[in-house]
């Protein structure tokens, strides 16, 4: 009897409408969440979401429970099959929009809507662990209307409305929530670091390699994600030497290109006049820093190696903006030291004999001529019917051998290997670099936009008097790639740089560009300047907290302002009973003050004997919409609202 007290009162089961919506609510955090899940693993959710929807509208009560452990254990394996773990961001994220998911199968109270929906909520919010880009951030924002309106449907004596009218109310919620959610923004302290401490998700996606062998950049060269912006101080450079260095690579095992550690040696160029540029590179959890080819000064915190590459001191898991200078005319490394020259000749041996072979008779025919040796080869890949395709066939152990004398297709990977082999093979010092070349030159926002889809590989081969020359194999086979980019030589022949759809994505790229300077990049060093303007030159945590607290008050005494102000709702019937009276006053059948409806409805039937039949139907309705009903059945009030707003009464009996 004593424990009886605190027993929980079973609750009644929910209502089709909460249901239903809790079921849209999760299908959008699955689908908020399906780019990073595998998809196998996507489509089961999904086929789990909608059987049990269909499952309850047949027949409520919740699963059994010896089907719900067994799934349980079922969506744990699948979590460490596929990510050999449950812990971290992908394992974690994937594993918590399943449990979500499986919580529907005992979803059958008012309390377990209200857990569903709250879960809900925070699995939109770890989706922007993934991507806080514009359109993802607009997708979670979006997402979290169903969540509201499912709140909304458990209150008691809701009206039936149809769907789309469940998300109004939860719309202008969302809305009214903006000046707050922008004030929280601006004022709440920043950290220097995640609170959760785990990395960004575009870490895992790291672009270009410090490696490379043959077909390694065929995924990256389709990928359309931006992987840098660069505005210059001037005019920008022409389309023919817009090459962003990344990684200069000298050692060769017969298949894989791989850097060297350039150590401490300052870079030796000789150059003429510099261009100034600004990038703003896209997070990629690497410490290399792309730069129009060849820099001569770095940003601080960084160094440059005599290979010309351009490292930071920690790795770019955020945005990061540097600023740079670089020379597109010059002379790099003039004199070429032993150690350097036996580096850039090494070949492992008891590979690709039909290439050496070919090498070694171009050395005898051209001798010292490094330059002819070098247009040998250009003119080989340009005559002896070479083809540029993102889909080549898989090489053998000769890798250049195959590409050389029986595929002959490939892509820029193929031909900045094959080149720098034959150089090397025929005496002339050699090297691959890889980076980024052309990008789309946006007029609105004057700034170039390289995305990974730009990604390159050329080579460098040593001439004497010359230093290191870029030489752009590619070029000779496939002359679109350089001149008008990446999407060019990747296309087929009927191409066009005018596709409608490519100029609006481009263009799109400048609200991108704002959303990542502005919302993304918001960080602490800028959240601490931003009172400048002012007066203030370095905000510190406690200013903030002042001015959140001020802000926060203000919303509050506005909204108090607005509730206190606002009207109460109008009642739909009494307003259509005044439209009538109106008009029968209008007549000579004014409602007098102390008149009930029915008396006045009789009254006006008697004056208006040719209407008598109308008369009498609306003071029925009005009667039963008065006093009938606890709250008036909507079909009913309109049906009278409507009556009422067709009535025309024609005259009166004296």
């Amino acid at each position: 009897m004593r424990f009886a007290l605190f027993r929980r009162k079973p609750q009644a089961p929910i209502g089709t409408r909460p249901f239903d919506l809790l079921c849209i609510t999760v299908a959008a955090v699955l689908g908020v969440h399906a780019p990073h899940l595998p998809i196998w693993f996507t489509a089961a959710l999904a086929a789990t979401l909608g059987l049990r929807w269909w499952q309850r509208r047949t027949r409520s009560g919740r699963a059994p429970l010896y089907l719900k452990l067994p799934l349980v254990a079922l969506l744990s394996a699948a979590v460490i099959f596929h990510y050999g773990t449950l812990f971290g961001r992908e394992p974690g994220a994937a594993l918590a929009v399943g449990l979500l998911i499986l919580k529907l199968l005992e979803t059958e109270t008012s309390r377990d809507v209200r857990v569903g929906a709250a879960f809900s909520c925070f699995a939109l919010m770890a989706a922007l662990l993934f991507d806080q880009g514009m359109v993802a951030t607009a997708l979670v924002a979006l997402g979290l209307l169903p969540a509201l309106a499912t709140l909304r449907a458990l209150e008691p004596a809701r009206p039936a409305t149809t769907l789309p009218r469940e998300l109004l109310p939860a719309l202008r919620l969302l809305v009214a929530s903006l000046p707050l959610a922008l004030l929280a923004f601006v004022f709440v302290p920043r950290l220097s670091s995640p609170l959760w401490g785990a990395p960004n998700a575009s870490q895992s996606r790291t672009g270009l390699s410090p490696d490379m062998s043959p077909g390694d950049m065929s995924e990256l060269l389709i990928d359309d994600r931006p992987a840098m912006r660069v505005s210059f101080d001037e005019a920008p450079p022409p389309k023919m030497q817009r090459y962003f260095r990344a990684y200069v690579m000298w050692s060769y095992d017969g298949r894989r290109w791989s850097t060297r550690d350039a150590g401490q040696t300052p870079i030796s160029i000789e150059h003429g006049p510099t261009t100034g540029y600004t990038i703003s590179l896209e997070p990629n959890g690497q410490r290399l820093l792309p730069a129009l080819d060849v820099p001569v000064s770095v940003p601080e915190r960084a160094q440059l190696t005599s290979d010309g590459e351009v490292f930071t001191d920690r790795p770019v898991n955020d945005a990061y903006v540097y600023a740079m200078r670089s020379a597109t005319g010059y002379r790099l490394q003039a004199q070429l030291d032993a150690r350097d020259r036996r580096f850039a000749l090494a070949l492992p041996a008891g590979f690709n004999p039909r290439t050496l072979a070919l090498a070694e008779r171009w050395r005898a025919e051209h001798g010292t001529n490094d330059a002819a040796t070098v247009q040998a080869a250009l003119a080989l890949f340009h005559d002896g019917g070479f083809n540029y395709t993102l889909a080549p066939a898989p090489l053998g152990r000769d890798a250049v051998d195959d590409f050389l004398f029986a595929t002959h297709e490939g892509f820029c990977e193929h031909y900045s290997s094959a080149f720098t082999v034959l150089m090397r093979a025929a005496g002339i010092p050699a090297r691959v670099v890889t980076g980024y070349q052309g990008g789309y030159w946006n007029t609105t926002g004057q700034y170039l936009l390289v995305r990974q889809a730009d990604a390159h590989a050329w080579s460098e081969v040593w001439l004497q008097g010359r230093g290191w020359v870029r030489v752009d194999p590619t070029a000779a086979v496939r002359p679109e790639r350089v001149s008008l980019g990446a999407a060019a030589a990747s296309a087929t022949s009927d191409w066009s740089p005018n596709h409608w759809w490519l100029d609006v994505r481009n263009r799109w790229d400048v609200v991108n560009r704002w959303w990542n300077q502005g919302v993304i990049g918001f960080d602490q060093l800028r959240q601490h300047g931003m009172l400048t303007p002012f007066g203030l030159q370095d905000t510190n945590a406690g200013t903030l907290g002042l001015l959140l607290a001020f802000g926060g008050s203000l919303f509050a005494a506005l909204g108090l302002s607005w509730a206190m102000w606002k009207r109460p709702p109008a009642d739909p019937a009494r307003t259509a009973m005044q439209v009538l009276e109106r008009r029968l006053a209008a007549v000579g059948v004014a409602r007098r003050a102390s008149e009930g409806p029915q008396h006045y409805f009789n009254r006006a039937a008697r004056a208006l004997p040719s209407q008598r039949t109308e008369l009498e139907q609306l003071m029925r309705t009005y009667l039963e919409l008065r006093y009938a009903h606890e709250k008036p059945p909507v079909d009913l009030l309109k049906d009278f609202r409507q009556a009422a707003r067709d009535f025309r009464p024609r005259r009166v009996v004296k």
